[in-house]
């Protein structure tokens, strides 16, 4: 069969620097920070104590109090971007054929918090201290399955786990469903809640967080020269998409269009990048390839950027290998400069932002940008939105393991 086009016509975001889809954006392109000290638990012996943060966050605003308490915090999340991606994109839940529309929703991690509790739990009070709701809190897979359950969503439905790449790949793959018309309508994209005592002890351990403790605002610099770390984040991010076709039919609102994918593995070490970007450069020629587009039609990227000493680097060098002269025409950014890195939804979040940044004319900045790095020269859009004609954007986004996925959004043109 032809492949069909496929489009956004929803967007849901819930992340530290804004409650829904058009805070998010405000915030990003305003440079909004969402970095503050972690008071929900004791940080003294942390060495970062830190992280992105949704702030006042009261599940009871959006969940009846037995229902939260039967969901983590990653569910949560998920659910609320996914509603409101789902009342965006203005569809009578009540009237599609739900057999056609996929669920592709995924965490890097899943349940943490659950987890570190119930282990507490039983360890104090033994095998009647675990709560029945354990392992459907903890799974990858249960956003998935609980936006399927309450809005009677049929078709594919499954999770993508690919670490800090999981977003990205649940959006690829969504496209694929309904670019290969094994569904009509899609929600995708990614959650994550892993600002916990746990989550944040891990990632300290493995020495990959910023410790800039003094000034935990100015903590995530990505491509400055004296970033010494990522800054945890949390929060989520969906899309709503469907064939071309449908949008069409019932007179949807068009964000733009999704055109193509690239996936790739390192293949070279379970957390450090490949200093040589072969991999990320496989994957940006294989979704410029997808989208049939060359390398100079590229107005923008959201770079992974993760303000870490070697990813940044990294992933400059594979960008100027694989856009030549060119790179230095295209504006890149890193939202994670505002938002702290949020693992699994990061992909999601980020591919929103470059979506909007073809549907508004306008690229937010790269905050905290002070001291330039000779290995990172290219045009980060530092510190001030940026206003362009975007025609095509494209998001990076990486994870442990040696996952790579590029994602391309054009323009929409009938």
């Amino acid at each position: 069969m032809t492949a069909r086009r496929v489009v956004v016509t929803g967007i849901g975001a819930f992340t530290p620097v804004g409650k829904t889809a058009p805070e998010f954006w405000e915030g990003l392109i305003s440079g909004k920070n969402g970095v503050r000290l972690i008071t929900h638990f004791d940080t003294t012996e942390y060495p970062t104590k830190f992280a992105g943060q949704i702030e006042d966050y009261d599940p009871e605003v959006y969940f009846q109090r037995k229902e939260a308490r039967r969901m983590d915090k990653v569910t949560q999340y998920g659910l609320i971007a996914a509603d409101e991606a789902i009342l965006d994109s203005g569809i009578d839940v009540d009237a599609v054929d739900g057999d056609r529309v996929a669920v592709i929703v995924g965490t890097g991690i899943g349940g943490m918090k659950t987890f570190y509790d119930q282990s507490i739990s039983h360890k104090e009070r033994g095998v009647r201290g675990v709560s029945p709701f354990f392992i459907p809190m903890l799974i990858p897979d249960i956003t998935s399955g609980q936006l399927a359950i309450k809005y009677g969503f049929h078709g594919a439905n499954y999770c993508v786990v690919s670490a800090c790449a999981t977003g990205s790949h649940n959006i690829g793959l969504a496209y694929d469903t309904i670019r290969y018309g094994q569904a009509d309508m899609a929600i995708c994209g990614g959650t994550e809640s892993p600002v916990s005592e746990i989550g944040v002890a891990g990632f300290s351990s493995m020495k990959a967080l910023s410790t800039r403790n003094e000034s935990p605002e100015t903590a995530s610099r990505p491509f400055d020269q004296t970033r010494d770390g990522f800054v945890l984040g949390e929060g989520a991010g969906m899309m709503f998409i469907e064939s071309l076709d449908s949008a069409l039919a019932r007179g949807a609102k068009i964000y733009g269009e999704i055109v193509g994918h690239g996936f790739s593995a390192d293949g070279y070490h379970i957390t450090a990048p490949d200093p040589d970007g072969n991999g990320v450069r496989l994957a940006l020629r294989n979704a410029l390839k997808m989208a049939g587009i060359q390398p100079e039609d590229v107005d923008h990227i959201n770079m992974h950027g993760t303000s870490t000493p070697l990813g940044d680097i990294a992933e400059t060098r594979s960008i100027k290998r694989v856009f030549g002269d060119h790179a230095y025409n295209i504006n890149l950014n890193s939202t994670k400069s505002m938002t702290g890195h949020m693992l699994g939804a990061a992909g999601a979040a980020e591919s929103i932002a470059a979506l909007l940044a073809t549907y508004h004319d306008l690229i937010p900045p790269t905050i905290n940008y002070e001291t330039p790095d000779p290995e990172c020269d290219l045009n980060y859009t530092t510190n001030e939105a940026v206003s362009r004609k975007v025609t095509y954007a494209m998001n990076n986004a990486f994870g442990f393991g040696g996952h790579n996925t590029t994602l391309v959004f054009k323009k929409f043109q009938e």
